[in-house]
């Protein structure tokens, strides 16, 4: 990243010691509230407040076409990326319920849809219309990456300005879990045959399509493992890099951050390996479907929230898993200490 990236700042662990000693005074036994309690100590050490809040959250979904769809590597036509975001932006998409449920400000951002979008309450932010056909040509130069990065930064700073106090990233990209699986045999360096999924739903003979497509590329392209930039720029997407941008953007400003499944997973890898500073910001909210996920949460030493068997995207399963933070959080802030509700806390003597 260039010099005027902004710092990451370290974690509180000041204030994460003084959230566990306090936990242990609540009334309940010690630890009885299991990762519960973990998770508002992270809450803690990541927003410097010893009683962290995490509402309103902020979703943000960013929508971007990819060139590799040309292969066959998906189970729908690429049109279908901007037709689900005037879904979208009409409120009917499964994200759409799920941000409403938790009251959560949605923001919708086209940063490379291959076609224009009149639908209004989208935020138009477009690098270029989709990237280049990855089995061909490299999907984008550094500049469209970096530029990408950017879009994903400015949309951080639009939900911290809007006073959210925790950011979901999500993603809407025909052909993406194509780009994803390649950048993740690139940067963990796992046989492509181990990480490719049904994305969308392609199997059979349109699966072994899709692996010898990325195998393919991944010799073309010639990524260096080393440099996660370069990963991004031959292999990735432009909705994939905007996702790399929010997280540092939202990292920066102390927010907590609730990573979804397996494409923003990879992007939250790229953005680790970017700033490793990032991985402490980081929740992950549920374990996807795709085979890849598994290999990739691995890579990052992350254990998810929950195991709903989902694939979907979007954001969604992070959403779902939002509760349990606001539930960390209010457990701080209003249960009773045992000195306070006149409880005998044998533990003490």
């Amino acid at each position: 990243m260039n010099d005027s990236s902004p710092l990451i700042p370290e974690l509180d662990t000041a204030c994460a010691t003084r959230v566990g000693r306090y936990l242990d005074t609540l009334t309940k036994p010690p630890g009885s509230l299991g990762r519960l309690e973990s998770l508002a100590v992270t809450l803690a050490a990541v927003t410097g407040e010893d009683f962290p809040r995490v509402s309103p959250p902020g979703v943000v979904v960013f929508a971007a076409d990819h060139g590799v769809a040309e292969e066959g590597v998906s189970a729908f036509p690429q049109a279908v990326t901007a037709q689900m975001v005037a879904n979208f932006a009409a409120g009917g998409a499964a994200i759409n319920v799920f941000a409403r449920r938790i009251d959560a400000r949605l923001e919708v951002v086209d940063v490379g849809v291959a076609s224009d979008l009149p639908a209004p309450g989208v935020v138009h932010d477009k690098v270029r219309p989709g990237t280049r056909n990855l089995a061909r040509e490299d999907a984008m130069t550094q500049q469209e990456a970096q530029a990408a990065i950017a879009v994903g930064r400015r949309a951080a700073e639009r939900a911290i300005k809007a006073g959210c106090r925790c950011l979901i990233v999500g993603e809407m990209g025909i052909a993406n879990t194509s780009a994803s699986t390649a950048m993740l045999a690139a940067l963990i360096d796992v046989p492509v045959a181990e990480l490719v999924g049904p994305g969308t739903g392609v199997t059979g003979d349109a699966l072994a399509q899709k692996l010898a497509v990325i195998e393919a590329a991944l010799i073309a392209r010639e990524a260096d493992p080393d440099d996660p930039m370069d990963v991004l720029a031959r292999l990735g997407g432009l909705e994939i890099a905007a996702m790399v941008g929010a997280y540092l953007g939202a990292a920066a400003k102390r927010l907590p951050i609730l990573v979804d499944g397996f494409i923003a997973t990879v992007a939250a890898l790229t953005a680790c390996r970017i700033d490793p500073s990032l991985r402490p910001y980081l929740i992950f909210g549920h374990r996807s479907q795709e085979p890849g996920h598994d290999r990739v949460l691995a890579a990052l030493d992350a254990d998810p929230l929950l195991d709903f068997s989902l694939r979907l995207g979007e954001g969604s399963g992070a959403a779902l898993a939002f509760p349990l933070l606001e539930a960390a959080a209010a457990m701080l802030a209003e249960m009773a200490t045992f000195a306070a509700a006149g409880v005998d806390n044998h533990e003490a003597h």
